[in-house]
């Protein structure tokens, strides 16, 4: 197989290595370094907030949110269902309770589900929301895919119910809203607290890495605190609180100053591709390219394509099998999460669309690198393999 067009792979095009090599020179590795603060302070100017705390994954950002958020033993977390299991699993870190709610046509989650929920299942008290006895401490929304979630219906469901939000944004840096009461509202700076991942298939990578913000500066530099093992003095072994080994290398970060440098690039490339895609697919009736929220201007990280069902009875594996065969690597959506193992006594609350859209997604190739050539490859072998598979 001569050509082989991946589906998400890092762009190394700027000063990387310039900048690991300066920290390896200098000797500082570690959680300590000066790229730690200045990636803290791009990100900040970046997403217009006040402060924000580098740590190791966007899995330890959810963590720290939800430790932050108060969220303790028994207590109830609203989750999604259609996203990957690290959005859920921190909840199962402080053993509380998820609750997953289902999803929207944005496979963001449903405010008219989790509206109905809070005033139909559960008991407003006192200012504090239960379920069952125990109390709704928090939800995490996320921003599936570089799409963001309809925000200002979640918003005010949280306010009304004292609910803490936790943004799970770490597909969508740099998706804002460009229209409404949120206009230049940036993902992860909208609720309590923002999630950010710099995986190796995030728009930007640190390698592993991530970063946490929330709406007020103390509780980051709280976050901050616990990620470095709740260290009370810079020379001696004090710890007023259970801390975490969190905190992001001086390495990484080296990485993310450079990636942080290409970002508006990326994201440029991102949206333009993502129309390339739109028009070599015009008209095509085996698929459909999910299209991201009106009135935001959207990072479009992954690109979805939703398989005719009526038309492609192929298992999605048949489908990416045929397509790795062709030199395109695609990838199926995410298994349910309240269908895993771990998470297969949880509630799940009037599921309907989020299993729908598990069956049909297709993610397509979309690294920041593809050439419009490999676009119009890639659409070839996907329109050849549905219409082998749809005659069958």
């Amino acid at each position: 197989m001569e050509k082989f067009i991946p589906l998400s792979i890092p762009n190394f095009e700027g000063n990387e290595k310039k900048y690991v090599n300066d920290a390896l020179e200098q000797g500082w590795v570690s959680t300590g370094g000066a790229y730690i603060t200045k990636l803290e302070r791009q990100m900040a100017e970046f997403l217009h907030t006040e402060n924000v705390a580098a740590c190791q994954s966007g899995t330890s950002a959810l963590h720290l949110s939800l430790v932050e958020a108060g969220v303790k033993p028994g207590d109830v977390v609203i989750v999604p269902p259609l996203t990957f299991i690290a959005a859920v699993n921190p909840v199962k870190y402080q053993y509380a309770q998820p609750v997953f709610i289902d999803c929207d046509d944005s496979f963001c989650m449903d405010p008219i589900k989790l509206r109905k929920f809070c005033e139909n299942e559960c008991l407003m008290s006192d200012g504090v929301l239960t379920y069952h006895g125990n109390i709704v401490k928090a939800l995490i929304v996320v921003h599936v895919f570089g799409n963001l979630a309809d925000m200002v219906s979640i918003m005010e469901i949280a306010k009304k119910y004292n609910i803490k939000v936790i943004e799970d944004a770490t597909e969508a840096l740099g998706s804002h809203y460009m229209n409404g009461p949120l206009a230049g509202k940036y993902a992860g700076t909208m609720g309590d607290f923002g999630a950010f991942s710099f995986n190796g298939n995030k728009i930007i990578t640190t390698g592993g890495g991530g970063a946490v913000t929330a709406n007020k500066p103390e509780a980051v530099n709280h976050i901050r605190y616990l990620s470095t093992q709740a260290k009370n003095d810079s020379h001696y072994y004090i710890h007023d609180e259970v801390g975490y080994n969190y905190r992001m290398t001086n390495l990484q970060a080296a990485l993310g100053v450079a990636q942080m440098e290409e970002l508006p690039e990326f994201i440029r490339r991102k949206q333009v591709n993502f129309e390339r895609y739109k028009e070599l697919l015009k008209g095509f009736e085996l698929v459909k390219l999910i299209d991201f929220r009106e009135g935001t201007s959207s990072n479009k990280w992954f690109y979805s394509l939703e398989i005719n069902r009526n038309k492609v009875y192929a298992s999605m594996r048949d489908i990416i099998t045929a397509l790795e065969q062709r030199g395109v690597q695609t990838r199926a959506i995410w298994g349910l999460i309240n269908e895993q193992v771990p998470y297969q006594n949880e509630v799940a609350y009037e599921l309907e669309k989020a299993p729908y859209y598990a069956e049909r997604i297709l993610n397509i190739p979309c690294s920041t690198q593809i050439t419009e050539d490999e676009i119009k490859y890639v659409v070839e072998m996907i329109k050849n393999v549905l219409e082998e598979m749809a005659d069958e």
